[in-house]
């Protein structure tokens, strides 16, 4: 299990430079090094470090000028380590505005959050496809953070989350999880259900009507 301890030690390390820069995109191990100004070797030895721990994976191959060369991102275990690292400070937020708006309130809150964030950022729908605008309310959930994609589920649409954007908050205030309800309903056009489940580690599923 990772203590708040463990995690503050790691990203005050060269190791923690590197995941808040894969973090930021994909990258090769010259990009790495070049970016910390540190040989490739040391670099090589921290991804196999983090890869261990679970916190890198490979993720592709980026062409190069003899050949291509390997490229590294963030794992979804790290996404949540870094979640946790303003968790604290989301949490006593939510709970402070929960006490003085009431459960009822918030929801409500939550809502239009979600509402707001999808008209401010995604573009026109008008004369799109529903599948077009799926397409773009994904593309604003990764930008937000999330990370998620579409499968047919005994006939209906699912929309499967690989990374949560709210991962700090939704096991305690799972009410958290409307903001993303509201965002993808108001941005497709049509109606969605949350039907995610709330853990520690969270995994999120949205029922497209």
């Amino acid at each position: 299990m990772v203590t708040s301890r463990w995690r503050a030690r790691l990203l005050e390390s060269t190791r923690g430079q590197v995941l808040n820069l894969l973090r930021a995109g994909n990258r090769t191990v010259n990009e790495i090094a070049d970016e910390l100004q540190i040989t490739d070797n040391a670099v090589r030895a921290h991804l196999v470090s983090l890869e261990r721990d679970d916190l890198v994976q490979r993720k592709g191959m980026k062409p190069g000028v003899r050949r291509p060369h390997v490229s590294y991102g963030i794992t979804p275990d790290a996404e949540q380590m870094f979640a946790a690292a303003y968790g604290t400070l989301l949490n006593n937020f939510v709970a402070v505005v929960r006490k003085r708006l009431g459960a009822r309130a918030l929801r409500a809150a939550m809502r239009q959050v979600g509402r707001r964030i999808a008209r401010v950022r995604l573009p026109r729908t008008k004369g799109t496809t529903r599948t077009q605008r799926i397409k773009a309310a994904l593309g604003l959930l990764k930008e937000i953070g999330g990370s998620a994609t579409i499968c047919n589920k005994n006939g209906k649409l699912l929309i499967r989350g690989n990374r949560c954007p709210l991962a700090a908050v939704t096991a305690e205030y799972p009410e958290a999880c409307l903001i993303v309800e509201a965002l993808l309903a108001e941005g497709i056009g049509v109606r969605v259900k949350e039907r995610c489940v709330h853990t520690p580690h969270p995994s999120c599923r949205f029922e497209i009507d």
